[in-house]
């Protein structure tokens, strides 16, 4: 299990005034989180001040991690990759984009998202839970998931862990987390859907607990 960070570029790309919107009047904290949570148009495409206030697809916006991931897990033509938490699946196109002859699938818990992906991917995308993988032991050559599983509770946190061990032979996971007492609160500040608030040293111990033994990172809001 190695600590690699794929992330950060994008991560960082991001501005955010982490008062401006824990505090925002017409949207405050629970509000947000209770209208995100439902995993629809707002979430995705709705007011900036409830999530992502428009998921598009950026042409080059992807490239870079798709890069990283390549060359890192060594993903050929005719590699199997599976993306938990996919979303609109662009970074499963971006990786289709860079390594023509790969095979792709994603899952997401979000029917508009699957509903809105894509076009390229569009088809390969399947309704689900991370907690409940509908794939065979492994049956990916790498498993990926960004910036969801921070999203479960944890019973679906440890059964997430042990089926994305259990469907691939390599896996990368993204999580948020905190190294400070400041990145603590800037988490807390921002966050709408996450119900894991972990320090590196916590996510060791679910990694250890539930024996999972893929690659992984942290994005820290600081």
């Amino acid at each position: 299990m190695a600590y690699i960070d794929l992330m950060s570029p994008i991560h960082k790309a991001t501005k955010r005034d982490y008062l401006a919107r824990v505090n925002d009047p017409d949207y405050p904290k629970p509000k947000a989180a209770e209208i995100a949570k439902q995993w629809g148009f707002e979430y995705w495409d709705g007011d900036r001040r409830i999530n992502y206030g428009g998921y598009q697809y950026i042409p080059g916006r992807w490239t870079p991690v798709a890069q990283k991931m390549i060359e890192h897990f060594r993903i050929e033509p005719g590699d199997k990759v599976l993306d938990i938490g996919c979303g609109k699946g662009f970074q499963l196109f971006e990786l289709t984009k860079a390594i023509p002859g790969i095979t792709v699938r994603g899952i997401d818990i979000s029917k508009y998202a699957i509903d809105n992906a894509h076009p390229d991917v569009k088809s390969n995308l399947d309704l689900g839970n991370a907690a409940q993988l509908p794939y065979g032991d492994l049956e990916y050559d790498l498993v990926i998931s960004i910036n969801t599983l921070h999203n479960l509770h944890n019973r679906d946190l440890a059964s997430a862990l042990r089926e994305i061990e259990r469907v691939g032979k390599k896996k990368y996971i993204c999580v948020e987390s905190y190294r400070t007492e400041k990145e603590k609160a800037n988490l807390l500040y921002w966050q709408v859907t996450c119900e894991q608030f972990n320090s590196p040293d916590d996510w060791e111990w679910w990694f250890e607990i539930t024996g999972y033994r893929g690659d992984h990172s942290f994005i820290f809001f600081e």
